[in-house]
């Protein structure tokens, strides 16, 4: 179908539509309850950044070897070619860890994130790999012995093949019969491993994002397009799963720190192309339906912003395909700094819990954009903790160049790159400028609320 035709179909449904999709009501939360999660001790103002399992980790193993390991993802890009093949060996993050954390150490952040990938814990049903498990758990107390502490992802978009076999999609991944007790024995298994060195706890990255481009834009697993029935139960399971795990993690650790973390687009309606609000509507319901049904579970909650864009069908039909300049990225995305600020505004008012920016970042091969990029961003959190939000950190997205989902190796992220001979990692400018920041702006939380934790000398 050609794309105009699509774009006219959806905005002549949009119109109809107009009333029926309502945007969220915000939960009701009593001043008692938000005077309570104030007081979460997170210390000195978090300084981090990340990578992710599937999109930096090297496979460690050849193909038919004890614990070889396949995902969704792989089978969505080779068998399906809906994706580019990532390969076996990524930003060798796997193998190559004490590179990743000598790189970190230099940038001077006090916080580091990184994820678990499930298939390579539990390559087949009921299989564990120990030694992979046991390599996660060195990797936490490696970044605590540098004196970082240690962020942990337990899901970051990919399941294990077992649970994905690309025929019976409406039966796949979250709503495959056997991922619920799967799921929570996983969960049990690996914060038993990690509990010695690991506080905080993310159970799973951007869920919103990943069942919406699952259920009903079609364009990652299980690539199925509308099926609102479908995505509805979906999103219901992911939210299931989270509560399972926020439940396994304060038995295991009970001072642990628990942190939603979703995509979090700033949406601005547009009253021509989208008269009754609808599309606005459904984009608010992205950002927030999985979050309001497990926000009551978390000590913090985790945003990722990258941009923002008008709420109309045309729009989302044309998102990264439109206008490309300096205001745009490799992606596509509009950038526009103030949209951090408005999202955190909008974030606060609605759960009234402590924040953390997770994830902002450019794709980019300039790096003077870059720079200016991480700049103007990070300005805009200080005026919004200046004005009263409680934000507690900022992670900047991302370590290292990586793999990218649908655009493959092409975006560039990394505040650092990698060399595929020698796996030696070489800082950007943007990680040396990154590094400055974190100097000169040190505990922000110290600046702007008096009474919070003095940095440690």
């Amino acid at each position: 179908m050609k794309k105009k035709t699509l774009s006219s179909i959806l905005t002549v449904a949009a119109l109809l539509l107009g009333g029926c999709v309502t945007a969220p009501k915000p939960p009701q939360i009593s001043q008692a309850q938000a005077e309570k999660s104030s007081t979460v001790k997170t210390g000195p103002f978090w300084w981090g950044t990340s990578t992710s399992s599937y999109q930096n980790e090297d496979r460690g193993m050849a193909p038919g070897s004890p614990g070889y390991f396949l995902t969704d993802w792989d089978i969505f890009a080779m068998k399906e070619k809906k994706a580019p093949v990532r390969g076996d060996h990524a930003t060798y993050s796997w193998s190559n860890f004490d590179q990743d954390l000598a790189v970190v150490k230099k940038m001077g952040v006090n916080h580091f994130r990184f994820s678990i990938e499930w298939a390579r814990v539990e390559p087949k049903r009921g299989e564990y790999n120990e030694a992979a498990i046991r390599q996660y758990a060195e990797s936490a107390r490696k970044l605590k012995e540098a004196g970082i502490e240690p962020v942990v992802t337990l899901w970051h978009f990919t399941f294990p093949s077992w649970l994905y076999d690309g025929v019976k999609k409406p039966d796949v991944n979250f709503l495959h019969p056997e991922e619920a007790l799967a799921w929570e024995q996983f969960v049990t298994k690996m914060v038993r491993a990690l509990k010695p060195h690991v506080r905080v706890f993310i159970p799973q990255n951007e869920p919103n994002g990943a069942v919406q481009l699952g259920w009903l834009a079609g364009h990652w697993p299980p690539g199925l397009l509308l099926r609102p029935w479908s995505y509805k139960k979906a999103m219901a399971a992911a939210a299931d799963n989270f509560r399972v795990a926020a439940g396994i993690i304060r038995k295991e650790r009970p001072d642990a720190l628990v942190m939603s973390v979703h995509s979090l687009p700033t949406w601005r309606p547009n009253i021509w192309k989208d008269p009754t609000l609808c599309t606005y509507n459904m984009m608010l319901r992205q950002n927030y339906d999985h979050l309001d049904k497990i926000y009551d579970v978390c000590d913090l909650i985790g945003i990722n912003y990258y941009y923002s864009q008008d709420a109309d069908i045309p729009d989302l039909l044309n998102q990264g395909r439109g206008e490309m300049s300096i205001n745009y990225t490799q992606m596509g995305w509009k950038i526009d700094p103030r949209g951090i600020y408005e999202i955190i505004k909008q974030v606060s008012d609605r759960y009234k819990k402590p924040m953390v920016v997770v994830e902002n970042g450019v794709g980019t091969q300039n790096e003077m954009k870059r720079v200016k990029y991480m700049r103007d961003h990070i300005n805009q959190v200080r005026l919004a903790m200046s004005d009263g939000y409680d934000v507690r950190g900022y992670f900047a997205w991302t370590l290292i160049d990586n793999y990218e989902w649908t655009e493959g190796f092409v975006p560039k992220f990394g505040m650092s790159v990698v060399d595929p001979q020698s796996k030696v990692r070489k800082i950007e400018p943007s990680g040396k400028f990154f590094a400055e920041m974190i100097r000169t702006y040190g505990n922000l939380r110290a600046e702007y609320n008096p009474t919070a934790t003095a940095p440690k000398k």
